[in-house]
C-alpha cells in the first residue's frame, strides 16, 4: 500500500514538473513570436522614421532648388559651356539606352545614331550628333569629327526640300550655329593648332569624306591677298575695354595680308603690311541632308571681310556673317613695333615709321582699302605718341553698326618733334594729293565731307587744313616778301607748303582734343627746353634753312625763329608761332567741336589743367559744341571722350 502511494506521488511529481517545463516552453515561444512581431512591424517602421529624418522628407522622385546662376547654367548648359551634352542631347541618348555606352565607345555610338534612330525627330538627330561629334573631337583631338559637327549643324540649319530648321527661340539654334562656326576653324587648323588652313582638298569624315573647293576672288582684299588665317575664338584679349563679336554664320578669322597689287594701281595701295584683317570663312555645303546617306559631302569656302555685305544669302534665307573686329585690332598691335617707335618718332626728325615708304609718301596710312562712299576720318595722334593710341577709340567706332558702311578710318603719322609748321605742310599737301589720286574726277562726294580729328599736338595740326594764313606765319620771321628770297625750287616748294595755307575744300570738320591752341606750359617749361635740344630736325629743313640764310643773309630774322624751333618750342605759349596761329580762325564752312581733358575739375575753372594743356588754351570760342571731360592730357582712351565723338561722327551723317 504504501509502495503504491509512493510510485503515485512520484508519478505525480514528474506530471507536474513535466506540466511546468511544458507551460514554461510554452512561454518562452510566446515571448519570441512577441520578438518576432515586434521585429517584424515595430522595428522597421523606427527604421522609416529614421530615415525619413535623416533624408529631410526626400522621396525617390522630387524636386531641388537652384539659385539663378545655377538655372541659367542649367538651361544653357551644352558642349561649348560645359564640356558636357545638352539637355535635348542626353535625352536621345537615355531614350535610346546609350548614355552609358557612350562614355566606353563614343564613335559606336555616333554611327549609330548617324544610321537612324527610327523614333527620333530628325532635327533633333541632327544637333545630337552634332554636339556628340563636336564633344568626342574635344576629347580624341580626332578633327574629322570637328568637321562632321559642321557639317551635322549646317544640315540642321538650312534643310533642303521638306525639312524644317530649328526655331530661332529654341536654343539649340544658336548652340548649333556656334558648332558650325567653331567645327570649320578647329576642323580646318593645322597640325599645331596655330593657324586655320583654308586650302581646296578632301578631308576624312567619320562616315565619309567632304570635297573642299575654294574661291580664290574671295581671298582678294582691293591691292591684298589674305594670307595665314588664325581663329579669332582662340584669343585671348587684353588692353581693350570692350571685345565685340559681331554674331552670325561662319568662322570668325583674323587675317594676316601681303600686298599683291593689280591694275587698280598704287593709289589704293595705303594699309600697312603688318595690319590684321577680321574676315569670316563659310563653308558652303551643297545638300547636306542628302549627303549625310551617301557620305560624300561636297562644298565651298568663301571669305568675306567687314567690307562685304553684313549678310548673306543661305538657302533662300539672308543671313547674318559673324566677324571679331576687336581681335584683329588686338592682334595688329601684338609685338607691334609702332609703340617703340613713339620716341623715336619725336627725338629723330627723319625717322621713318613705313618700310615701304614710297607707298606712304603723304605719311597717312589706311585702316582698310580706300572704299568710294565712305566718308574719310582722319586720326592725328599727339608729340611723342602714335596712331596705336587711338585704338580704343577705333574698336568702339569701327563695331558701332550706325557708323558701318559710312566712314573710313584713316591715320596721319609724323615725327613729333619736328618743327609745326613743316609737319602741317606735310599733312596739308598730303591730304590733297591723296585726295586728287584716289578721286581725279571728283565723282566722289564722301570724299567731300572728311573729318580731321587731332590729339594735343595733333589737334593743332588739324588746323591747317581749315584756315587761310595769308602771310602770317611767313611774316613772323621776314619782313622781305616771299617771292623776293632767292631759293632752290625745290627750297621754295618746300618753305611754300610749310607758311602758306588755304582752307582744303574737302574737309567740313574737325575735332579737337586736348589741344593746345595756346600753347603748353609743359613745353614752354623746363621739361620742353630740356627735351628740344635733344630733337634732331630732318635733313630737309636743315638744308632748307641753310641755304635761305647763305643766300639772303638779310632776310631771315633767325632770333624769331629761335634757331630753327623744334615742336617743342613751337608751342611754348609765348612762341611767336603759337600767338600767330591761335590768332587764325578756321574757314567759316568748317564746324569744329573741343573736347578738353581736366585733371582738377573741383578748383576754380582759371585754374583747370589736364596736367599738359591748361583750360584757357584748349577753350575756344569758335567751336560747335565743347566738352569738357575728367581725365589727364591723354584722354583719347577715355570713354566719355570716345563717346563724344560717337556722337559728333553720328551728327555728321544726319543721326542725333
Amino acid at each position: 500500500m504504501i509502495e503504491k502511494r509512493s510510485e503515485f506521488y512520484v508519478l505525480s511529481s514528474t506530471l507536474r514538473a513535466r506540466t511546468l517545463i511544458q507551460g514554461a516552453e510554452r512561454r518562452t515561444r510566446n515571448a519570441e513570436r512577441r520578438t518576432m512581431i515586434l521585429t517584424r512591424r515595430i522595428i522597421p517602421a523606427a527604421l522609416l522614421v529614421v530615415l525619413v529624418l535623416l533624408g529631410g522628407c526626400a522621396t525617390p522622385v522630387g524636386v531641388g532648388r537652384l539659385d539663378v546662376q545655377g538655372s541659367y547654367r542649367k538651361l544653357t548648359a551644352n558642349v561649348l559651356t560645359h564640356s558636357s551634352l545638352s539637355a535635348p542631347t542626353m535625352q536621345i541618348l537615355n531614350r535610346n539606352g546609350l548614355a552609358e555606352r557612350f562614355k566606353e565607345a563614343p564613335e559606336d555610338v555616333i554611327a549609330r545614331i548617324h544610321k537612324g534612330v527610327p523614333t527620333e525627330n530628325e532635327a533633333d538627330r541632327l544637333f545630337a550628333l552634332a554636339e556628340l561629334s563636336f564633344l568626342h573631337a574635344s576629347g580624341s583631338e580626332d578633327r574629322s569629327y570637328y568637321l562632321a559637327s559642321a557639317v551635322y549643324a549646317y544640315a540642321l540649319l538650312f534643310p533642303k526640300g521638306e525639312g524644317c530648321p530649328v526655331d530661332p527661340f529654341d536654343p539649340r539654334f544658336r548652340t548649333a550655329v556656334d558648332i558650325y562656326n567653331l567645327g570649320i576653324a578647329e576642323g580646318l587648323a593645322s597640325a599645331d593648332g596655330s593657324e586655320v588652313e583654308l586650302k581646296g582638298g578632301t578631308h576624312k569624315l567619320p562616315f565619309g569624306a567632304i570635297t573642299i573647293s575654294v574661291d580664290p576672288a574671295s581671298f582678294r582684299w582691293s591691292s591684298y591677298t589674305l594670307v595665314r588665317f588664325y581663329n579669332a575664338a582662340r584669343f585671348s584679349i587684353r588692353g581693350l575695354r570692350n571685345e565685340y563679336r559681331w554674331p552670325g554664320i561662319g568662322a570668325a578669322l583674323v587675317a594676316a595680308t601681303k600686298y599683291s597689287p593689280d591694275a587698280s594701281g598704287k593709289a589704293l595701295a595705303r594699309v600697312p603690311p603688318d595690319i590684321k584683317v577680321a574676315v569670316t570663312a563659310l563653308l558652303r555645303l551643297d545638300d547636306p541632308g542628302g549627303t549625310l546617306k551617301t557620305g560624300n559631302v561636297r562644298g565651298k569656302i568663301e571669305l568675306y571681310t567687314t567690307d562685304s555685305p553684313k549678310a548673306i544669302m543661305i538657302e533662300g534665307r539672308r543671313v547674318p556673317v559673324e566677324f571679331n573686329e576687336s581681335a584683329a585690332l588686338a592682334y595688329t598691335l601684338e609685338g607691334s613695333r609702332v609703340y617703340s617707335t613713339e620716341t623715336k618718332g619725336f627725338f629723330s626728325g627723319s625717322f621713318s615709321l613705313f618700310k615701304e615708304q614710297s607707298r606712304f609718301p603723304e605719311n597717312i596710312f589706311f585702316m582698310t582699302p580706300y572704299k568710294k562712299g565712305h566718308i574719310p576720318v582722319v586720326f592725328i595722334h599727339g608729340t611723342a605718341s602714335s596712331a596705336a593710341r587711338w585704338v580704343e577709340m577705333l574698336n568702339e567706332l569701327y563695331n558701332d553698326q550706325r557708323l558701318w558702311g559710312r566712314y573710313q578710318f584713316w591715320s596721319f603719322t609724323y615725327n613729333t618733334g619736328n618743327p609745326i609748321l613743316y609737319t602741317g605742310g606735310m599733312l596739308a599737301n598730303g591730304l590733297k594729293e591723296l585726295v586728287r589720286a584716289l578721286d581725279p574726277d571728283g565723282a566722289d562726294a564722301a570724299l567731300k565731307q572728311m573729318v580731321i580729328i587731332g590729339h594735343s599736338q595733333g589737334g593743332i595740326l588739324a588746323k591747317f587744313p581749315v584756315i587761310d594764313s595769308g602771310t602770317r606765319f611767313w611774316d613772323n620771321g621776314s619782313e622781305v616778301p616771299f617771292d623776293r628770297i632767292d631759293v632752290s625750287a625745290p627750297t621754295r616748294a618746300m618753305l611754300r607748303k610749310s607758311f602758306f595755307y588755304e582752307p582744303l575744300p574737302f574737309v567740313r570738320r574737325v575735332v579737337f582734343i586736348s589741344t593746345p591752341h595756346r600753347g603748353s606750359y609743359v613745353a614752354g617749361g623746363w621739361i620742353g627746353k630740356l627735351s628740344g635740344r635733344f630733337i634732331h630736325l630732318p635733313f630737309q629743313v636743315l638744308d632748307a634753312m641753310k641755304e635761305v640764310m647763305t643766300k639772303n643773309p638779310d632776310v631771315i630774322d633767325m632770333s624769331t625763329f629761335q634757331g630753327i624751333p623744334k615742336s617743342t618750342g613751337n608751342m611754348d605759349p609765348n612762341s611767336p608761332f603759337i600767338k600767330t596761329f591761335a590768332s587764325i580762325p578756321i574757314d567759316p564752312g568748317v564746324t569744329a567741336h573741343s573736347i578738353i581733358s581736366v585733371e582738377n575739375i573741383d578748383s576754380p575753372k582759371e585754374k583747370w589743367t589736364d596736367g599738359v594743356v591748361k583750360y584757357t588754351s584748349a577753350h575756344i570760342d569758335y567751336a560747335a559744341s565743347e566738352l569738357v571731360v575728367h581725365s589727364g592730357h591723354s584722354t583719347q582712351g577715355e570713354p566719355e571722350t570716345i563717346e563724344e565723338v560717337r556722337r559728333i561722327l553720328l551728327l555728321h551723317i544726319g543721326i542725333q
